[in-house]
Parts: C-alpha cells; structure tokens; sequence
C-alpha cells in the first residue's frame, strides 16, 4: 500500500502527535507499505489557510497514493485545498485533539468552524481516545477508529519490588513533563504545590515553546518562594528522562485540555499515578483514584489534595502506584497502534 502522510514540518518525534505520526509510519513501513511524508509548511495560523491556494501543495496531494493520511491540527493548510485536489484515493484525518477544544473565546467558533469544514471533506479518521472521537462525532458523522498510542517508549521499567521501595523515599517527588505552554497547566500545578503542607520537589522537563509563558512561571516559583523545591532541566535525552521517571513518586500534567496524554502512560510504566484533568482524553488511561487522580482544569485545592494523600500517606502511594503499572501492562503497544490502523485503512481502499 502507498501511503501519503501530510503533516507540518518533518516527522521527528518532537511531541505527542508528531511521535504518534511517526510511530504510525514506522509500524507501516514494517508492515511492508510505502510512506511518503507531505511536508506542510510551518507558519502561523492565518498564513496557514492561504496554503489552500498553493499550486506547488496541489501537485504534492495529487500523487497516485493509495490513501493519504491527514494530520488534523493541518487543517487550516488543508480544508480548501481538500476540495481542490483530484484524487482517486481516500483521505483518512488523524486527529490527536481538536484545536477548538483547547480555545475559548471567539476563536472557540471560528476554530469549530473551520475544523467542521475541513472534516466534512474526509471520508474517515482515526481518533486516539474516546473523548476525541466523541469530539469528532459533534462535528461531522464520518466514520473512523479509535486506535490508542502506545506507553512502551523506553527499553526497561523498575520491578514492583524497585516501586514500593521508591514509595518510602524522601523527599516526595513530582515531576512534570512537556513543553511550557498554557495548555499544560504547569502554572496551576505550581500554584497547587504551594498549598502542600509536605515536604516535596518539583521536577519540569520540558522546553520553553512559549517564551513568555515560561517566564512567568518562573516568576511564579520565586514569588511564592519556591526556588529551591522547583527545578527546570529542559528536554532531557531518553535515558535521561527515564531516570527522571524511574525517581520520581507521582506525574502531574494538569492540563487545560489533552486529546489522550502519552506521557501519562509513559509515566505509568514506571509505576507513577498521573495527576490529569478531566478535559480531554485523559480519562480514558486515568481512572480517578484507582490508577491517579483527575481534577477540573486549574483546580489548585484539588491538585493540593491529591498531592497530600500521596506525600502523607506512602501505603496509598504504594496502591495507586501498582495499578498504575498493571494499566500500563495492560495497554496496546505502539506496534498494536499501528496494526490496528492499518487493518482500519485495508478497508478504506
């Protein structure tokens, strides 16, 4: 099978989607299908939908594919050029998360209605949770699949005996891990972690995409006088990153809103109860004080309260950590991910 994949930029596994895009690639590649990479200029949102009168992206999307795959948050590039293209071929969305659902405002509709307009030129799409696909379903009724990213990112995970060890440890450690952004919630989490009681220490991993943003966390951290309790590392390397998390006793990503949350279940492996929130796909691996804790976007008593039982009381830290790694245990692999797709797109073309 030829397979077109259009996405913005290249396909480096850079974040969540990206990596779920080129997971998906690779797991086709090793199926025997061809994957050809449609690379969508990066710019900003309005510069993106003059994209859709571009004659060279044209030419690019009438390849002789057998189906092209579509990364949805490159809908503005592609919703009139969707229209424009003559194809024999099916086009089928990936959508990690609508854009629509992580805005408010006026932008809120103007992002719903662009997003509807895009979708209504799909003739399927694949979803990587149930909160996204319901998302899909208020929008337009073309049919898809929910395929699950994978959490099987790193080579080895603690034992259960190396977990309840690490829950006697002291101090308690949080780690939070993803990119500075408003969307991640990581001012809230700070705000939550001021109200703690116990004795704890923040760890951020993660680069400062919105350069304001990140600063006024920072200030944040100094103004509440945590300085020496919170510590930014940047993006760390993968061993590097699973030391972090092998250290670690809870992930706390309290984000506005996340299609499904791969770091959750990356965390779990190591047997780390995520601190999510109710707003996306979270809830679909998070299940609220079984395997960690879902609170409501900004929720800062909510976030103190989850982090106080797990600092104060290690035996419940033990049993929300061990089921964790049994969800974890029981989650498809990326390889799964890609399998079930490909057999979802068997019965596209």
């Amino acid at each position: 099978m030829h397979v077109g994949l259009a996405v913005y930029g290249d396909l480096e596994p850079r974040s969540g989607g990206y990596l779920y895009d080129w997971r998906l690639a690779e797991g086709l590649r090793a199926r025997g299908d061809r994957v050809d990479v449609v690379s969508l200029p990066e710019t900003s949102y309005p510069r993106s939908l003059g994209h859709n009168l571009s004659g060279r992206l044209k030419r690019e999307l009438e390849r002789p594919f057998d189906v092209l795959l579509q990364d949805e948050l490159c809908h503005p590039s592609l919703v009139g050029l969707n229209r424009r293209i003559d194809r024999e071929y099916p086009i089928v969305s990936i959508v990690h998360h609508l854009r629509a659902n992580e805005t408010t405002g006026p932008k809120r509709h103007l992002f719903r209605a662009i997003e509807r307009a895009y979708l209504s030129t799909v003739d399927a799409v694949v979803c990587n949770s149930r909160p996204t696909r319901a998302a899909v379903a208020e929008l337009t009724d073309v049919p898809g699949v929910i395929a699950w990213p994978g959490g099987d990112r790193f080579g080895s995970y603690p034992s259960d005996d190396a977990i309840v060890e690490r829950a006697r440890e002291e101090p308690f450690e949080v780690v939070f891990v993803g990119n500075q952004i408003p969307r991640k919630g990581l001012d809230s989490l700070v705000r939550g972690l001021s109200r703690v009681e116990e004795e704890w220490h923040l760890t951020v991993v993660g680069g400062a995409a919105d350069p304001e943003y990140s600063e006024g966390v920072r200030a944040l951290v100094r103004e509440n006088g945590l300085a020496d309790r919170v510590e930014f590392t940047g993006r760390l390397e993968e061993e590097a990153l699973a030391d972090r998390l092998a250290s670690a006793h809870l992930l706390a990503v309290p984000s506005i809103h996340e299609g499904f949350g791969i770091v959750y279940l990356e965390g779990m492996a190591f047997g780390l109860p995520a601190l999510a929130t109710t707003s996306g796909g979270a809830s679909d691996v998070v299940t609220d004080g079984e395997t960690g804790y879902l609170v409501e976007p900004g929720d800062e008593a909510a976030i103190a309260r989850a982090v106080e039982e797990c600092a104060s009381d290690r035996d419940r830290l033990v049993e929300l950590s061990l089921a964790a790694r049994r969800r974890f245990e029981r989650h498809p692999t990326w390889d799964g991910m890609a399998g079930r797709i490909r057999s979802f797109l068997e019965t596209r073309v």
